[in-house]
Protein backbone atom coordinates (compact mmCIF):
# COMPACT_ATOMS: atom_id res chain seq x y z
CA UNK A 1 0.00 0.00 0.00
CA UNK A 2 1.87 3.20 -1.23
CA UNK A 3 1.19 6.67 0.83
CA UNK A 4 -1.00 8.08 -1.90
CA UNK A 5 -3.50 4.84 -1.49
CA UNK A 6 -6.33 6.10 0.76
CA UNK A 7 -8.17 3.46 2.69
CA UNK A 8 -11.88 2.34 1.58
CA UNK A 9 -14.64 4.03 3.36
CA UNK A 10 -17.40 2.07 4.54
CA UNK A 11 -20.25 1.82 2.81
CA UNK A 12 -23.28 3.61 4.74
CA UNK A 13 -26.31 1.45 4.98
CA UNK A 14 -29.61 3.01 4.83
CA UNK A 15 -33.13 1.61 6.10
CA UNK A 16 -34.29 -2.04 4.42
CA UNK A 17 -37.28 -2.35 2.67
CA UNK A 18 -39.01 -3.60 5.96
CA UNK A 19 -37.88 -1.10 7.94
CA UNK A 20 -39.24 1.53 5.51
CA UNK A 21 -42.86 0.26 5.34
CA UNK A 22 -42.42 -0.29 9.27
CA UNK A 23 -41.54 3.21 9.59
CA UNK A 24 -44.06 4.40 6.76
CA UNK A 25 -46.51 2.51 8.95
CA UNK A 26 -46.09 4.09 12.40
CA UNK A 27 -46.30 7.29 10.88
CA UNK A 28 -49.36 6.43 9.05
CA UNK A 29 -50.41 5.10 13.00
CA UNK A 30 -49.37 8.26 14.92
CA UNK A 31 -51.10 10.41 12.30
CA UNK A 32 -54.66 8.31 12.70
CA UNK A 33 -54.25 8.84 16.56
CA UNK A 34 -53.62 12.61 16.70
CA UNK A 35 -56.78 12.89 14.39
CA UNK A 36 -58.39 10.91 16.39
CA UNK A 37 -57.56 12.75 19.67
CA UNK A 38 -57.87 15.57 18.21
CA UNK A 39 -61.30 14.82 16.85
CA UNK A 40 -62.27 13.47 20.96
CA UNK A 41 -60.57 16.96 22.45
CA UNK A 42 -62.76 19.38 20.29
CA UNK A 43 -65.90 18.10 19.99
CA UNK A 44 -68.89 18.78 22.35
CA UNK A 45 -69.69 15.47 23.53
CA UNK A 46 -72.26 17.17 26.21
CA UNK A 47 -74.40 18.66 22.88
CA UNK A 48 -74.11 15.28 21.16
CA UNK A 49 -75.29 13.45 23.87
CA UNK A 50 -78.06 15.51 24.23
CA UNK A 51 -79.34 15.35 20.70
CA UNK A 52 -78.43 11.83 19.78
CA UNK A 53 -78.22 9.95 22.49
CA UNK A 54 -81.21 10.36 25.19
CA UNK A 55 -82.20 7.05 26.86
CA UNK A 56 -85.58 7.86 27.49
CA UNK A 57 -86.54 8.71 23.61
CA UNK A 58 -84.52 5.75 23.03
CA UNK A 59 -86.91 3.53 24.99
CA UNK A 60 -90.11 4.96 23.53
CA UNK A 61 -89.16 3.44 20.27
CA UNK A 62 -89.51 0.25 21.47
CA UNK A 63 -90.61 -2.72 20.78
CA UNK A 64 -91.84 -0.86 17.66
CA UNK A 65 -89.06 -0.02 16.02
CA UNK A 66 -88.39 -3.67 15.65
CA UNK A 67 -92.07 -5.09 15.65
CA UNK A 68 -92.95 -2.68 12.92
CA UNK A 69 -90.29 -0.46 11.73
CA UNK A 70 -87.37 -3.36 10.77
CA UNK A 71 -90.23 -6.04 10.11
CA UNK A 72 -91.24 -3.68 7.32
CA UNK A 73 -87.65 -2.66 5.93
CA UNK A 74 -86.48 -6.66 5.75
CA UNK A 75 -89.93 -7.24 4.04
CA UNK A 76 -89.26 -4.84 1.82
CA UNK A 77 -85.76 -5.58 1.25
CA UNK A 78 -86.80 -9.43 0.57
CA UNK A 79 -90.19 -8.71 -1.45
CA UNK A 80 -87.84 -6.04 -3.88
CA UNK A 81 -84.64 -8.86 -3.71
CA UNK A 82 -86.92 -12.07 -5.26
CA UNK A 83 -88.45 -9.86 -7.94
CA UNK A 84 -84.85 -8.10 -8.98
CA UNK A 85 -83.34 -11.85 -8.83
CA UNK A 86 -86.41 -13.26 -11.34
CA UNK A 87 -86.15 -10.06 -13.16
CA UNK A 88 -82.32 -10.10 -13.68
CA UNK A 89 -81.94 -13.85 -14.58
CA UNK A 90 -84.31 -13.18 -17.09
CA UNK A 91 -82.54 -9.80 -18.82
CA UNK A 92 -79.38 -11.60 -18.27
CA UNK A 93 -80.47 -14.67 -20.50
CA UNK A 94 -81.40 -12.17 -22.82
CA UNK A 95 -77.95 -10.12 -23.23
CA UNK A 96 -76.99 -14.06 -23.41
CA UNK A 97 -79.49 -14.85 -26.34
CA UNK A 98 -78.21 -15.56 -30.09
CA UNK A 99 -81.73 -13.51 -30.92
CA UNK A 100 -80.40 -9.60 -31.51
CA UNK A 101 -83.50 -7.71 -30.43
CA UNK A 102 -83.52 -9.77 -27.21
CA UNK A 103 -79.89 -8.84 -26.47
CA UNK A 104 -80.57 -5.31 -27.61
CA UNK A 105 -83.91 -4.93 -25.09
CA UNK A 106 -82.20 -6.45 -22.36
CA UNK A 107 -79.25 -4.01 -22.89
CA UNK A 108 -80.91 -1.18 -23.46
CA UNK A 109 -82.85 -1.81 -19.98
CA UNK A 110 -79.67 -2.73 -18.21
CA UNK A 111 -78.02 0.89 -19.14
CA UNK A 112 -81.66 2.59 -18.24
CA UNK A 113 -82.16 1.25 -14.79
CA UNK A 114 -78.38 1.14 -13.94
CA UNK A 115 -78.20 5.14 -15.30
CA UNK A 116 -81.02 6.13 -13.13
CA UNK A 117 -81.21 7.24 -9.38
CA UNK A 118 -83.48 4.41 -7.30
CA UNK A 119 -85.60 7.94 -6.04
CA UNK A 120 -86.74 8.53 -10.15
CA UNK A 121 -87.62 5.02 -10.18
CA UNK A 122 -89.81 5.38 -6.89
CA UNK A 123 -91.46 8.04 -8.05
CA UNK A 124 -92.09 6.55 -11.62
CA UNK A 125 -93.70 3.52 -9.32
CA UNK A 126 -96.12 5.67 -7.32
CA UNK A 127 -97.18 8.15 -9.82
CA UNK A 128 -96.40 7.42 -13.39
CA UNK A 129 -97.88 3.70 -13.46
CA UNK A 130 -101.27 4.62 -11.69
CA UNK A 131 -100.98 7.74 -14.47
CA UNK A 132 -100.68 5.82 -17.22
CA UNK A 133 -102.95 2.44 -16.26
CA UNK A 134 -106.36 4.40 -14.69
CA UNK A 135 -107.79 2.16 -11.82
CA UNK A 136 -105.25 -1.00 -11.74
CA UNK A 137 -103.76 -1.37 -8.94
CA UNK A 138 -100.46 -2.80 -8.32
CA UNK A 139 -101.08 -6.23 -6.33
CA UNK A 140 -99.84 -5.80 -2.47
CA UNK A 141 -100.30 -2.31 -2.22
CA UNK A 142 -97.32 -1.08 -0.87
CA UNK A 143 -95.87 -3.68 -0.47
CA UNK A 144 -96.18 -4.62 -4.10
CA UNK A 145 -94.97 -1.17 -4.93
CA UNK A 146 -91.81 -1.30 -3.15
CA UNK A 147 -90.68 -4.64 -4.59
CA UNK A 148 -91.41 -3.62 -7.69
CA UNK A 149 -89.24 -0.48 -7.22
CA UNK A 150 -86.43 -2.14 -5.98
CA UNK A 151 -86.92 -5.05 -8.02
CA UNK A 152 -86.56 -2.69 -11.43
CA UNK A 153 -83.61 -1.01 -9.82
CA UNK A 154 -81.83 -4.18 -8.68
CA UNK A 155 -82.55 -6.56 -11.89
CA UNK A 156 -80.13 -4.26 -14.12
CA UNK A 157 -77.53 -4.76 -12.00
CA UNK A 158 -77.98 -8.55 -10.92
CA UNK A 159 -78.55 -9.36 -14.54
CA UNK A 160 -75.06 -7.98 -15.33
CA UNK A 161 -73.61 -10.51 -12.03
CA UNK A 162 -75.71 -13.23 -13.57
CA UNK A 163 -74.66 -12.72 -17.08
CA UNK A 164 -70.88 -12.58 -15.45
CA UNK A 165 -71.29 -15.98 -13.30
CA UNK A 166 -73.07 -17.85 -16.60
CA UNK A 167 -69.62 -16.84 -18.87
CA UNK A 168 -67.39 -17.69 -16.28
CA UNK A 169 -68.24 -21.49 -16.23
CA UNK A 170 -66.22 -23.72 -18.38
CA UNK A 171 -67.78 -23.91 -21.90
CA UNK A 172 -66.93 -27.57 -21.48
CA UNK A 173 -69.37 -27.84 -19.31
CA UNK A 174 -72.47 -27.11 -21.50
CA UNK A 175 -70.56 -29.16 -24.30
CA UNK A 176 -70.77 -32.14 -21.85
CA UNK A 177 -74.12 -31.70 -20.81
CA UNK A 178 -75.07 -31.43 -24.97
CA UNK A 179 -73.07 -34.52 -25.55
CA UNK A 180 -75.09 -36.26 -22.80
CA UNK A 181 -78.64 -35.41 -24.82
CA UNK A 182 -78.91 -32.38 -23.07
CA UNK A 183 -81.05 -29.74 -24.67
CA UNK A 184 -79.74 -26.01 -24.19
CA UNK A 185 -82.40 -25.03 -21.95
CA UNK A 186 -82.22 -28.19 -19.79
CA UNK A 187 -78.30 -27.92 -19.71
CA UNK A 188 -78.67 -24.32 -19.01
CA UNK A 189 -81.31 -24.80 -16.24
CA UNK A 190 -79.65 -27.98 -14.87
CA UNK A 191 -75.55 -27.61 -15.23
CA UNK A 192 -74.79 -23.67 -15.99
CA UNK A 193 -76.92 -21.90 -13.87
CA UNK A 194 -76.46 -23.72 -10.58
CA UNK A 195 -72.54 -23.62 -11.04
CA UNK A 196 -72.62 -19.62 -11.72
CA UNK A 197 -74.82 -19.12 -8.75
CA UNK A 198 -72.23 -20.77 -6.54
CA UNK A 199 -70.07 -18.14 -8.38
CA UNK A 200 -72.05 -15.03 -8.19
CA UNK A 201 -73.39 -15.68 -4.45
CA UNK A 202 -71.05 -13.02 -2.59
CA UNK A 203 -72.05 -10.14 -5.07
CA UNK A 204 -75.40 -11.57 -4.98
CA UNK A 205 -75.39 -11.31 -1.27
CA UNK A 206 -73.50 -7.67 -1.49
CA UNK A 207 -76.84 -6.54 -3.62
CA UNK A 208 -79.01 -7.81 -0.99
CA UNK A 209 -76.93 -5.25 1.56
CA UNK A 210 -77.55 -2.17 -0.83
CA UNK A 211 -81.39 -3.25 -1.37
CA UNK A 212 -81.57 -3.21 2.11
CA UNK A 213 -80.58 0.68 2.51
CA UNK A 214 -82.53 1.77 -0.61
CA UNK A 215 -85.63 0.55 1.60
CA UNK A 216 -85.62 3.82 3.00
CA UNK A 217 -86.82 5.39 -0.25
CA UNK A 218 -90.26 3.78 0.56
CA UNK A 219 -91.48 7.22 1.82
CA UNK A 220 -91.89 9.10 -1.27
CA UNK A 221 -94.74 6.62 -2.11
CA UNK A 222 -96.55 7.40 0.95
CA UNK A 223 -97.11 4.83 3.43
CA UNK A 224 -99.35 4.26 6.27
CA UNK A 225 -97.96 4.17 10.39
CA UNK A 226 -98.32 0.21 10.12
CA UNK A 227 -96.50 0.80 6.77
CA UNK A 228 -93.49 2.42 8.02
CA UNK A 229 -89.81 1.08 7.44
CA UNK A 230 -86.43 2.23 9.58
CA UNK A 231 -85.82 5.79 8.49
CA UNK A 232 -89.59 7.48 8.28
CA UNK A 233 -90.55 5.55 11.88
CA UNK A 234 -87.02 7.71 13.14
CA UNK A 235 -88.00 10.92 10.98
CA UNK A 236 -91.28 10.98 12.48
CA UNK A 237 -90.16 10.55 15.71
CA UNK A 238 -87.35 12.87 15.37
CA UNK A 239 -89.65 15.07 14.18
CA UNK A 240 -92.02 14.41 16.97
CA UNK A 241 -89.53 14.61 19.55
CA UNK A 242 -87.90 17.67 18.65
CA UNK A 243 -84.52 15.44 18.90
CA UNK A 244 -82.48 13.10 16.86
CA UNK A 245 -82.07 10.21 19.01
CA UNK A 246 -84.83 8.10 17.01
CA UNK A 247 -82.46 8.73 13.81
CA UNK A 248 -79.59 7.14 15.82
CA UNK A 249 -81.58 4.63 16.55
CA UNK A 250 -82.63 3.64 13.12
CA UNK A 251 -79.05 3.41 11.91
CA UNK A 252 -78.12 1.22 14.38
CA UNK A 253 -81.04 -1.16 13.46
CA UNK A 254 -79.66 -1.06 10.03
CA UNK A 255 -76.51 -1.86 11.11
CA UNK A 256 -77.56 -4.76 13.36
CA UNK A 257 -78.45 -6.52 9.79
CA UNK A 258 -75.97 -4.92 7.40
CA UNK A 259 -72.67 -5.69 9.74
CA UNK A 260 -74.02 -9.76 9.63
CA UNK A 261 -74.73 -9.47 5.76
CA UNK A 262 -71.56 -7.91 5.30
CA UNK A 263 -69.44 -10.70 6.96
CA UNK A 264 -71.07 -13.22 5.60
CA UNK A 265 -69.99 -11.90 2.07
CA UNK A 266 -66.74 -11.66 3.10
CA UNK A 267 -66.95 -15.17 4.37
CA UNK A 268 -68.07 -16.26 1.31
CA UNK A 269 -65.82 -14.34 -0.76
CA UNK A 270 -62.98 -15.93 1.21
CA UNK A 271 -64.18 -19.26 0.39
CA UNK A 272 -64.65 -19.05 -3.04
CA UNK A 273 -60.95 -17.99 -3.51
CA UNK A 274 -60.02 -20.77 -1.48
CA UNK A 275 -61.84 -23.39 -3.61
CA UNK A 276 -60.34 -21.36 -6.38
CA UNK A 277 -56.55 -21.96 -5.26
Amino acid sequence: MTDTDTPLQPKKKGLTRRQKRTLSRGVQYAVFAAAVIAFAATADWGRLQNQFAQADIAEQMFPDVITLALKNTVLYTLSGFVVGLVLGMVIALMRLSSVGPYRWLAGVYIEIFRGLPALLIFIFVGVAVPLAFPGTEIPGGTYGKVALALGLVSAAYMAETIRAGIQAVPKGQMEAARSLGFSPAKAMISIIIPQAFRIILPPLTNELVLLFKDSSLVLFLGVTLEERELSKFGRDLASTTANSTPILVAGLCYLLVTIPLSFVVRRMETKAQEAIR
